[in-house]
Parts: structure tokens; C-alpha cells; sequence
């Protein structure tokens, strides 16, 4: 792993010359590693690594006995000081070689471009080919770019394991290591492999744990660094880019660029306003939140406005300009005698003075440049965005379109995108919550004795009634609990930041645990009760300013969904708020909790018929539907390739509309290196495009044939369910071999985030949050939530069936999986997780658990279903070996199990250590940094464990 003569152990083992730099890369950066352990812990340290890996990958691939043995002694006999550095040198390792494979992955695709290959699938551009060659003509793509929203989400769910500091040396080695691949000359290289040598041993010095809890405002900040890093340039970048491809593949014929006015990609945010078992959120994490979304953005318009004034030296001597454009710096407070034939400096002088006095109004208190001297702040940002327009109308009518696109036109397209705002926050908080308050304000106003009490026809009678009231339910001369203050306090608080600082900035409210049309008629009542909904008395018009949003998140919310819907949107007083919202409306879906309660099969399938429910009934209602995706991080959360699920999305799900979460560590994954980072943005929107307007077969066998595949997958389901819940939730003792035999409880105390692991404060899996729920199964390798349940429902459904009527059956599954587009991207996300599951390593796990009999029944469940599942599926798809379509992935995953085994033992051996001092009352803090550190470091080999 650290030098050179084991270094080929890491690389793949087999391969073209393209995979040659990522040996490379690899070898070097695992050669630093191995240099600076022994100078900082020395030879004998290093040894000891040599020894655990060699050992490890020696139980991996002879599955000896006497090598888990060798290893379980070897790690009881590591001191303490020991067990921490060899944990750090396997963790940091996973670190590294995530460095070097995303480096691969851009060389490669620069190389496929400047070789001019074909586009890519997943580009914009492959998109617009394929609709282009379909007939769908260049206005119907224009239409959709006027009208679409795709928005990711970023949440604060604590499956983040990183730490700033961290992510901002890999960050600094990445960039290194790219430049590798310039031309150098000696002495260039030479100084890159100091620099190299010495982030590594920075990487090394620096504390990879957070030892105090990650408050709420620490993850606004972690948040706010993939801002800076991609998405403040890259997504105007791309932008451009998606102008260019619409240019190249529908020309105007006069070789014109046509810009699209729409921000058609926008960013979201949970960090601040998820209040969903959070009590650390409340109205001040969003005023706060808002007022450092509001510096981010101004910080990078101060700084792109001050270097266009540097570059915009253009002398009224030598070239005209626009009166609006004189009149801009005719307001500039810069009155130099130097710049007076400059007008575009004046200008930009004056609009770098309005927005830093915009940054003060807006929460900004250290703007490091002054401005020459006073301006009124921006009202908004399109008054901003005017003062661009104006630069940009007058440089293009006057000879100067050169010098447009490459910062000015950013900065107007950023302004577009981001406003004065940066992200707009959601509020979530849980349906329960809502009713308490409301049962609090209907009690003491004397309207109601016990509003929980109610039927769900009088609730919904009541809230109707008091929604037609012009009075209010809250008086200021009453005592409430301190929950109802809370919550309506937030509730203002959404509409004062509202008013400061846009629209945008909060209008979306989503309602956790969605069982009821009361759910919703709940929050538009608060909502009333605190300015956001408002009507004029006298027409009965009514206006809210945050679209309601159900989420449905277990099976049988799932499948009351689209009733509930059609209720809801049947409602004149809905029917009129709908259509304020332009006959759009937005429903969240959550997968997470559907795959802990049903498991992965049953999730999928409740989740596919759920969508298409709601299509038909709001298309019944001529309301347009956006889905916002709770995805995860895992493949049991809603995980996977971004691309294949946007289109396997049931026909009439997306239509240019998508939101979707983007959930822990998969925003490190995909945004904390810019290119790739554009790549991942690239890829929302050319799967969006092509699921909403790629034509549709009409072919009536194809439409029957749907049809069969939909009725086996409603029994699949049924029997998989059964098999997952009678597992989880029926089976004696399996709670307690959960909280045994994964690293649950170690997980429960690492500082991830700063949200509970369990909404109570006991250990029943009902009430565990989904995430650490995930989280710890992906931690002992079996990763059970992505794959349980299928075998038992394959081989059931087959063995049902009689003779030739068997070899029927397994002709279906195969052409579900050759032409359903879901059945495929299900067993593409289920090969990868089977990829990373390793039943060797869950069984040192279950060595945790200390009732022998207990153990041996549910592992052998366990063990046995897995064997099921990975004969079933080599009979549906052909592939004995996993991840046969993705042999890069393949190779990537099977070279990372040598150097995360180590990391799996050594936290068995460090959670045993724990355990035995917990049951003697005593604490070692050296044992629970290892295990944190442990818990680290699989995170990273891993990728997507959350």
C-alpha cells in the first residue's frame, strides 16, 4: 500500500494502457503516504501496517482460517497509539485513492473530447442529438429550457464524515496531481512533488475527527464551501456549454448564439431549515443561514465586479458607448480624473459600491475590498442583473461582444441563477408537530377543547372553517407552549427573510410523515396565523407564499398518496392557491423511509406505482406535478447513478420539472472537484431533457407487454416485502442483533451532524432514523438495506409456477430486464451494492453478538438470502460475475477491499475493546477515537454508505 513494491497490489490488475496514469497516480500517492508515516511514526509502525495488509489480503482471497486467527491476534496485541496510526495510514490511504480515481475519470473524459469522440452519453449534447434525430424540433427544446426547473438539494443529514479541513487538502492534492499531467519541466516537477509530499504530510499532522458535536451552523459552512469550489463557476459554465450544444446541433444559420433567460438549474437547501427531529433548528439557523447564503454569493459578485474593472479599460476615446451606459457611470461616486473616459470602470465602480452596501443590509459585516465611496443598496437582484444587461447591451452594440462571455456574461448569468440569496432554503418539519401546535392555539382561543381527538372529516370541517376566518387564532396576551412559540416564530421569520432578500429564498414548506388531508390544511393555517397566507376579505382572493409540500415516506403513506392528493387539489380553496402557483404542484417522495420499512424491492416498486398515480390524477386535476426525490446516499436510500434513475422515472414523472436531494458524503463525491462537479450538474439536466422530451413508443404489444411486467413486479414485491419485514420486524432478537452486530451505537456518538441518529431515545429500528440505519450496515459490509428480500422473491415467484410454466417465468424476468428501464436500473443498483457487500467481513461482525444461538439463526437468515439473491440474479441477467457491465467500477471496488478489510477488522477488534470497557463503566478515549476513525475511513473506501 505505501511503497513501491506493494504498490500494485492497489491498481488494477488488468487494463488497457488508459488506465496506466491511475497506476501511477496511485503508486505516488501511496509512496508519499508510506514516506511520511515512517518519518512521523517510523519504521516499526510502518511494518506493522505491511503486516496487518498482507495478512488481511490473505484471509480475503484463501478465506483462511488461520489467517483470521493470525489477524484477530495481531490486532489484540496493537497498543493503543498503534491502533490509531495504522487506522489513520488505511484511512487516509481510501482518501488518496479517491483523489487519484477522480483525477482518472476527468483525464479520461478530456481525452474522449479532445479526441473528438462522439458525445458522451449523459451530456447535454448526446441529449440533443438523440431528440434532434427523434423530430423533436428546436422550439419544443427552447420551451422546456423556459420552463424547467432542476434543482439539487443539498441536506445536512449526518452521513458526512469529512471534515472541512480535510476536504480542503485533498482538494489542494487534487489539484496537484492534475498538474502532473501538464507539461513540466524538471524543476516544475520537482516542486510539484514537494508540494505534493508536503500536503500529504499536512493531511497527516491534520485532526480528521471533529471532537465537539457539528453544530447547525457548521454545516452551513461545510455546505457553503462546494459554493466557492463548483457550483458559484461551474454552473453558469454550464450553462454556456448548454447554449453552445443547442447552437451546434440546431443552428440558426447565421451562426448565432441564442441565450436562454430562464434559470432552468437551481440550487436548494436543507442546512438551516430541516427541522424534522432537529431541535437545533429554529428561526435563528435560518436567519443565519440566509444571512451567510447572502455574503457567499455577494463575497463572489464583489470579487467578479472589481476584476471586470480591472479589465474593462475600454476609453470613450477610442470606442462609443450607449447613453444607458453613460448614464450608469454618469451615478458612479467615482469622480478620478483618470477614469473619465472610462465608463465601464465608473460603472463598475458604482455597482461594486451598491453591492457592497447590499451586503451590509443583507447580513454581510467584513467586505475585505472598500468601496470608493457611498451607493444605494440594490433593492433586488434584478436590479443588479439590470445593471449587467446594461454593460453587456452596450459592449455588443459597440464592438466590444469579445469581451462579454468571458467573465461579464458569467457574472449576469450567476446573478440570474443565484440572486442575493445563493440557495433556497425549504422548511420540513414533521406532520405531529403541526397538530400539537395547532391543538395548543384551538384550545386556548376556545375554538376546540382536543383537536387531536377529532375524526379526520372534522379536522379537515374545522381547519377549512377557520382558513375562511379573517380573525386569528393567536393573541400576543396568551401563554403557549414553548413548541407553538417556536414554530410560529419560524414561521415569521420565513416571511421577513422572504421580504429581505427574495422570493426565492424560502418558498417551499414540507410536511414530513404525510398520512392525511389535514396534514396539509394544517400548515396552510399556520401559515395564516403568521402573514404567509393572506386574503382579501372582499373578492376572497387568496395568496401563500410557500407552496405546501406533502412528503410520503413508508409504504402505506406511498400508496395513499395520490388519494390524498386529489382531495387536497379538489378543494376551491387549493384549486385557487394551485393556480397562484402557476396549476403547479410539488410532491416529495421519500425513499429512505420506504426502504426501511418495506426493503429495497418493495421501496422501488411503491415508489414507481406512487408516481404514476399521481400522474394520472393530476392530470385529471390539469395540474402539472414536480417530484422532489429524497435520494440518499446508498442504493437502499434512493442512491445510484443520478442519470439511469431520472430515466427510469415512470412515463409523465419528470416533464421538466425534478428536485432531488443530493445527501452526506455524495456531495463531497460529486462536488468538491469542479469538473467533475459540472460533469454531475451535466448529467441532471441531460437526463431531465431527454426523460421530458424523447418521444414515447405507442406501440400497443409494447403497451401489453408494460403492462405483464407491472403485474409480476406487483408480486415480486408482495413476497419480497414479506421476506424483508418478517426479518426486520418479526423475527425475536433481531433488534438486538442489529445493535450488536453493526457499529450502530459507535455511530450514534461520532459527530456527524448535528441531528439525532434516533428520533426517541431508545432502540427500537421503528423509530431509528433511516440514514444511520443505512449507515451502519454499509459499515459491516452487508449493506443489507440495498438488496434484501429479492432473492426470497425471485425464487418464491418461479417455484410457483409448474414444469415449463417455471421456464416461462424465467423468460419474463429476462425480458424485464432487457426492455423495462426500471426492472434494469433495480438490478444495476443491486449488482453494485452486492459488488461491495462482503459476507467474509459481516461475519467478523456478527462474532459481536454474544448470544451464540441468536447469532447463528439470523446470520445463517442472512447469509442464506444473499446466496439467493446473487443466484437469481446471474439466472435474470447472464453475469456471474458482478458489475460485468462496469468493469472499471468492478476493478475499483475489488482493489479497494485489500486496504479496507484492515479498517473493518481493526474497528471489530476496537468495538469489542469498547464494549468490554463499557460494561465495566469505564471510558477509553483512545478506543473511541479508533473507532471513529475506523468508521471514517470505510466511509471513504466506500463512497456511498450513507
Amino acid at each position: 500500500m505505501l511503497n513501491d513494491a506493494v504498490a500494485p497490489e492497489i491498481v488494477p490488475a488488468a487494463g488497457s494502457d488508459k488506465d496506466a496514469p491511475l497506476k501511477e497516480d496511485i503508486r505516488l500517492l501511496g509512496r508519499l503516504l508510506g514516506d511520511v508515516l515512517r518519518e512521523q511514526e517510523g519504521d516499526a509502525v510502518f511494518n506493522v501496517v505491511e503486516t496487518i495488509r498482507q495478512t488481511s489480503v490473505r484471509f480475503r482471497r484463501e478465506a483462511d482460517a488461520g489467517a483470521a486467527l493470525e489477524l484477530d491476534a495481531m490486532l489484540k496485541e496493537l497498543s493503543r497509539e498503534q491502533t490509531i496510526s495504522v487506522v489513520r495510514a488505511f484511512s487516509y490511504f481510501s482518501h488518496l485513492a479517491n483523489i487519484a480515481e477522480d483525477q482518472h475519470h476527468i483525464r479520461r473524459r478530456r481525452a474522449h473530447l479532445l479526441a473528438g469522440s462522439p458525445a458522451q452519453k449523459g451530456s447535454v449534447s448526446f441529449a440533443l442529438r438523440k431528440l434532434r434525430l427523434a423530430g423533436v424540433p428546436r422550439k419544443t427544446v427552447d420551451t422546456f429550457f423556459q420552463d424547467a426547473l432542476i434543482a439539487p438539494v443539498l441536506t445536512a443529514h449526518p452521513t458526512e464524515v469529512q471534515r472541512k479541513s480535510i476536504l480542503d487538502a485533498e482538494h489542494d492534492i487534487a489539484r496537484l496531481l492534475a498538474e502532473r499531467d501538464l507539461p513540466q519541466t524538471p524543476k516544475e516537477r520537482h516542486a510539484n512533488m514537494q508540494l505534493l509530499r508536503s500536503r500529504v504530510a499536512t493531511l497527516w499532522q491534520t485532526r480528521m475527527l471533529r471532537y465537539s458535536k457539528l453544530t447547525v451552523a457548521d454545516e452551513i459552512e461545510n455546505a457553503l464551501s462546494y459554493y466557492r469550489i463548483t457550483f458559484l463557476r461551474e454552473l453558469p459554465g454550464l450553462y454556456d456549454d448548454i447554449e453552445d450544444d443547442i447552437a451546434a446541433e440546431y443552428p440558426n444559420g447565421d451562426g448565432t448564439i441564442e441565450p436562454i433567460n430562464a434559470a432552468y438549474v437551481q440550487m436548494g437547501s436543507w442546512i438551516g431549515g430541516d427541522r424534522d427531529g432537529n431541535p437545533n433548528v429554529n428561526a435563528c439557523t435560518m436567519q443565519h443561514a440566509l444571512a451567510r447564503h447572502a455574503t457567499t454569493i455577494l463575497d463572489f459578485y464583489l470579487d467578479e465586479a472589481h476584476a471586470l474593472g480591472a479589465e474593462l479599460s475600454v476609453s470613450t476615446l477610442m470606442v462609443g458607448v450607449s447613453a444607458e451606459l453613460q448614464a450608469l457611470a454618469d451615478q458612479s461616486p467615482d469622480a478620478s480624473p483618470h477614469r473619465s473616459d472610462e465608463p465601464y470602470r465608473r460603472a463598475l465602480i458604482g455597482i461594486y459600491a451598491r453591492l457592497a452596501a447590499t451586503a451590509r443590509a443583507l447580513g454581510a459585516t467584513n467586505i475585505l475590498r472598500k468601496e470608493v465611496g457611498a451607493a444605494a443598496a440594490y433593492p433586488d437582484a434584478a436590479a443588479f442583473v439590470a445593471d449587467l444587461r446594461t454593460i453587456v447591451a452596450s459592449l455588443e452594440s459597440h464592438h466590444g461582444a469579445a469581451l462579454v462571455r468571458p467573465r461579464l456574461a458569467t457574472l449576469a448569468r450567476a446573478a440570474d441563477i443565484f440572486g442575493f440569496h445563493l440557495a433556497s432554503l425549504d422548511m420540513r418539519q414533521t406532520s405531529d408537530v403541526h397538530e400539537r401546535v395547532l391543538a395548543d392555539l384551538f384550545a386556548k382561543s376556545g375554538v376546540a377543547a382536543d383537536y387531536t381527538a377529532l375524526s379526520e372529516e372534522d379536522k379537515q370541517a374545522l381547519l377549512l372553517n377557520e382558513l375562511a376566518q379573517p380573525r386569528l387564532l393567536y393573541s400576543p396576551y396568551i401563554a403557549y407552549a414553548a413548541e407553538t412559540d417556536s414554530e410560529l416564530a419560524i414561521l415569521r421569520a420565513a416571511r421577513d427573510i422572504r421580504q429581505r432578500y427574495g422570493a426565492r429564498a424560502i418558498r417551499n414548506y414540507i410536511i414530513s410523515h404525510t398520512e392525511t388531508v389535514s396534514d396539509l390544511l394544517e400548515v396552510l393555517l399556520l401559515q395564516k396565523e403568521t402573514g404567509l397566507l393572506r386574503t382579501d376579505w372582499q373578492t376572497g382572493d387568496s395568496i401563500c407564499e410557500l407552496m405546501v409540500i406533502p412528503l410520503f415516506e413508508t409504504i402505506p403513506d406511498l400508496q395513499r398518496a395520490a388519494g390524498i392528493m386529489s382531495q387536497v387539489m379538489a378543494l376551491p380553496l387549493v384549486k385557487q392557491l394551485i393556480a397562484k402557483q402557476g396549476q403547479l404542484q410539488e410532491v416529495m417522495l421519500g425513499y429512505s423511509d420506504s426502504n426501511k420499512d418495506g426493503g429495497f424491492l418493495t421501496s422501488n416498486w411503491e415508489l414507481y406505482k406512487a408516481e404514476l398515480a399521481l400522474v394520472a390524477d393530476f392530470q385529471k386535476a390539469g395540474v402539472k406535478l414536480r417530484l422532489f426525490h429524497g435520494r440518499g446516499g446508498t442504493v437502499g436510500r434512493g442512491g445510484g447513478p443520478s442519470y439511469e434513475a431520472i430515466l427510469a422515472q415512470p412515463p409523465g414523472t419528470v416533464n421538466g420539472q425534478i428536485r432531488l436531494t443530493e445527501q452526506g458524503e455524495i456531495i463531497a463525491s460529486k462536488f468538491s472537484n469542479a469538473e467533475i462537479g459540472r460533469r454531475n450538474l451535466e448529467l441532471l439536466v441531460a437526463a431531465t431533457l431527454e426523460a421530458s422530451l424523447a418521444p414515447q413508443e405507442a406501440n400497443p404489444a409494447r403497451n401489453g407487454q408494460l403492462a405483464q411486467f407491472e403485474a409480476v413486479m406487483a408480486q415480486l414485491s408482495d413476497l419480497a416485502y414479506h421476506a424483508y419485514r418478517h426479518l426486520v420486524y418479526e423475527t425475536p432478537g433481531f433488534t438486538e442483533y442489529f445493535f450488536s452486530a453493526t457499529p450502530i451505537a459507535e455511530i450514534a456518538e461520532l459527530n456527524l451532524g448535528s441531528r439525532p441518529a434516533s428520533r426517541k431515545a431508545n432502540q427500537r429500528i421503528e423509530d431509528l432514523r433511516a440514514i444511520p440505519w443505512g449507515f451502519s450496515w454499509g459499515q459491516c459490509r452487508l449493506l443489507l438495506p440495498g438488496w434484501f428480500g429479492f432473492g426470497s422473491a425471485i425464487e418464491t415467484w418461479i417455484n410457483q409456477a409448474d414444469g415449463a410454466a417455471k421456464d416461462d417465468r424465467i423468460a419474463t424476468l429476462r425480458a424485464m430486464y432487457a426492455e423495462w428501464p426500471f426492472f434494469a436500473t433495480l438490478l444495476s443498483n443491486m449488482d453494485m451494492v452486492l459488488a461491495k457487500t462482503d459476507l467474509a467481513i459481516a461475519s467478523r461482525y456478527a462474532e459481536l453478538v454474544a448470544d451464540q444461538g441468536l447469532r447463528e439463526r439470523i446470520y445463517k437468515r442472512i447469509t442464506d438470502e444473499h446466496g439467493n439473491t446473487l443466484r437469481c440474479l446471474e439466472l435474470i441477467t447472464g453475469n456471474t460475475e458482478r458489475l460485468a457491465g462496469n468493469p472499471l467500477l468492478a476493478r475499483s471496488i475489488q482493489n479497494r477491499f485489500a486496504y479496507l478489510d484492515p479498517l473493518n477488522h481493526l474497528q471489530v477488534e476496537l468495538i469489542k475493546r469498547n464494549r468490554a470497557l463499557s460494561a465495566e463503566s469505564r471510558i477509553d478515549e483512545r478506543v473511541h477515537r479508533g473507532i471513529q476513525l475506523s468508521i471514517n475511513g470505510v466511509a471513504a473506501g466506500l463512497r456511498n454508505t450513507g
